[in-house]
């Protein structure tokens, strides 16, 4: 088999798998309590396995679901699982690794059905939407790690996504973005369709400092705007020696699972082969063992300046609009804050607890010196 069609898995590819396997240890049973059927999507499988036979994301999805100590009480729910791959030599390793899966298992469940398609992601995803007519689609995890910005359409996705409890985690090749846009009409098209709008032809010209980040904004822009993702965040990978690899979207509905996606980002993010950088106000924030929370303290004191809130009006917050997650708030944000004399409580019982009902006042910021 050609060098084209299977290859050594990469650190940061290792990484990917660890998130897409311990995300979807949570996401399988959660979904399938309280619905009748659930999809998850490999837009681009590949060879299902890598040189040293590795296993690539396919067979870790099944393997993740197939092996939960959860998955006796899930077979009332109907799961399938679509594997695409449009590459010839690599779809034919695909689909060995598939069967090789079947038989090791005795078999699919009955209320499990795999799907292996030698086709791209939008002839795939344009089948189901085809054959759903005008039904709803069911929750769908589309986990998309494309080879470059072709075949990855703004618009399908926003229609294979609609489904509310949809989830989506994508990579997005900022290098190649940043080389190709605004080359000329022969890309221009696949920008088109990648980003759902021309206006990725405003970027900054290339060698401008501010390019990658237009590009960048701009598709969490119209994931937001153009597929109605309550809550997008990107988290950009760097390598080891400090310069940026690529970014990972996710984007769900559910504070819940955008909460459980960061806390996977900040479990498998320390690496000597790269890391996981977000920002907050301004201040670069590093996924790493002990989380340096100062960022957000720095955050919370000026989004809350002169306030009272409730304690989940914080944790709230710390979900939907930072890098950090809700184990993060209490005692690694606020009790340093409460130590400092820079937060209080009015009906706080004990120092340094933030039981569900507390309320912690924020002082005001200092008044700013005007001529």
């Amino acid at each position: 088999m050609s060098k084209e069609a299977i290859w050594d898995i990469a650190a940061h590819t290792s990484v990917k798998h660890d998130l897409l396997r311990t995300y979807l240890g949570a996401w399988f049973p959660i979904l399938g309590k309280f619905n009748r059927r659930v999809v998850f999507m490999d837009g681009f499988a590949g060879p299902g396995r890598y040189l040293n036979g590795e296993p690539g994301s396919p067979a870790i999805a099944l393997g993740t679901f197939l092996d939960h100590n959860y998955a006796a009480n899930l077979s009332g729910t109907e799961y399938i699982f679509v594997f695409t791959e449009n590459h010839a030599e690599r779809f034919a390793s695909l689909e060995q690794v598939v069967e090789a899966e079947r038989v090791a298992r005795g078999g699919w469940p009955e209320h499990v059905k795999v799907i292996v398609e030698n086709k791209n992601f939008t002839e795939v995803a344009e089948d189901i939407l085809g054959s759903l007519g005008h039904k709803d689609l069911a929750p769908t995890f589309a986990f998309l790690d494309p080879f470059g910005y072709k075949d990855v359409p703004m618009d399908v996705i926003r229609r294979l996504m609609s489904y509310s409890k949809s989830e989506l985690f994508i990579y997005f090749d900022i290098n190649s973005l940043n080389r190709f846009a605004t080359a000329g009409q022969q890309v221009d098209v696949h920008f088109e369709a990648l980003y759902g709008t021309t206006e990725f032809k405003n970027a900054p010209a290339a060698g401008d400092p501010g390019r990658q980040q237009f590009l960048h904004d701009l598709y969490e822009r119209q994931l937001k705007n153009v597929c109605g993702f309550k809550h997008v965040r990107s988290f950009e990978m760097l390598g080891a020696n400090g310069k940026a690899i690529n970014y990972l979207f996710f984007c769900t509905n559910s504070s819940v699972g955008f909460d459980r996606m960061k806390g996977a980002m900040w479990k498998a993010a320390p690496s000597g082969d790269f890391r996981f950088r977000d920002s907050l106000g301004g201040q670069p924030v590093l996924f790493q063992p002990e989380p340096d929370t100062a960022p957000l303290q720095s955050q919370l004191l000026e989004t809350f300046a002169g306030k009272t809130v409730d304690i989940s009006t914080l944790a709230d917050f710390v979900v939907t609009s930072t890098p950090y997650v809700s184990s993060h708030l209490k005692t690694r944000t606020l009790v340093p804050l409460q130590l400092a004399g820079k937060i209080s409580s009015p009906n706080q019982r004990r120092p340094k607890q933030f039981p569900p009902g507390t309320q912690v006042t924020f002082p005001s910021l200092p008044a700013i010196a005007t001529d």
